[in-house]
């Protein structure tokens, strides 16, 4: 059988690498020297005006190449990974009809995997891959956010359950959102992926990760982190809304409320942060496809090297494109 019938892969670079890694610098570079866009793989940079606490790229770092993801929704609205997967996958296919290979940058692991590997969102019964997504989002955004969730599918079973009665929080989410669970298969490798990608995954040591994480909340109140809580608070967010449960912004709240000390806030948030990083790296661990690079190698170097990799496996996906439609015209003849 020709194997033309079947559906051409598009072409997709990821960058991705647990919080603080550096990615947004390399992501800008990479972008910039490939003629490229920039998808944002990341669940709180959809948010508008919620600038600092989510390191968003800067106006004038957005100005550089075109950004897709960013600044779409509103506070009060909710983003789960099936509205993640729809509109990633709307942005991928315009963006190589356009001739251009897009990044995918980012570290929320859930979504991205799901993506990759072609989760399917359709009407089985109960399905496990979904609750632990529910349980995963439990770990890294914290059970206030998984009970939003209900609340915004089903607010009578929202108000008769507490936000730590957490499994039957789970099981009415499950229950409620019948028709769109996840699906999925045993873990994908490279050419098992929905997309013709290549994967980039940056890492540092450990301990130097935590002390940049650590570093950049300080920066984060230096740049005006509590001002923009104060905010956002003042034009009516509140601290139920989905972005408020991010990790910072809660925590933010909490100290503008007279409920702890500003270095209470502080070293709270950099735990938080530490934590969240520590489960990136161990959703990355179940990605057996991504092409690792030290983070703390020199820029420039770093740089040249993702890049020269990146266009030598594309050219070999060009090589390999035109061997299978010369056999697929061969088969016509």
């Amino acid at each position: 059988m020709s194997r033309g019938g079947s559906q051409k892969r598009e072409r997709l670079v990821v960058l991705l690498g647990p919080t603080a890694v550096g990615k947004t610098v390399l992501s800008l570079s990479l972008a910039e020297r490939m003629g490229s866009e920039i998808i944002s793989g990341d669940s709180m940079l959809v948010y508008c005006g919620f600038d600092v606490g989510t390191a968003k790229p800067s106006r004038e770092e957005l100005a550089r190449v075109p950004h897709h993801l960013v600044d779409i929704l509103q506070p009060w609205e909710g983003f789960s990974v099936t509205r993640f997967v729809a509109l990633a996958k709307e942005a991928i296919h315009a963006i190589n009809a356009r001739g251009k290979i897009p990044i995918l940058a980012g570290g929320t692991g859930l979504y991205i995997k799901a993506l990759l590997e072609g989760y399917q969102f359709n009407a089985a019964g109960g399905d496990d891959a979904f609750r632990r997504s529910l349980e995963e989002l439990g770990r890294t955004h914290g059970k206030a956010y998984v009970h939003a969730m209900l609340k915004r599918v089903d607010p009578k079973a929202a108000a008769r359950l507490h936000v730590n009665d957490f499994q039957r929080v789970v099981r009415a989410i499950e229950v409620a959102q019948a028709g769109e669970h996840i699906s999925t298969t045993n873990e994908a490798q490279e050419g098992a992926l929905s997309y013709d990608a290549y994967v980039v995954g940056l890492r540092r040591d450990r301990q130097e990760l935590y002390a940049r994480i650590n570093a950049r909340v300080v920066r984060m109140f230096d740049a005006g982190l509590e001002e923009e809580v104060r905010m956002l608070l003042r034009h009516g967010v509140t601290r139920e809304m989905p972005a408020m449960k991010g990790i910072g912004y809660k925590e933010t709240a909490a100290y503008l409320a007279g409920e702890c000390l500003r270095a209470e806030a502080i070293k709270s948030i950099q735990k938080s942060t530490r934590r969240f990083a520590k489960r990136q790296l161990t959703w990355y661990r179940r990605m057996g496809y991504i092409h690792w690079y030290e983070a703390d190698t020199e820029d420039a170097a770093l740089l040249t090297c993702v890049h020269a990799d990146v266009k030598r496996y594309f050219e070999k996906w060009n090589r390999k494109t035109k061997q299978e439609r010369h056999e697929d015209e061969t088969e016509r003849l």
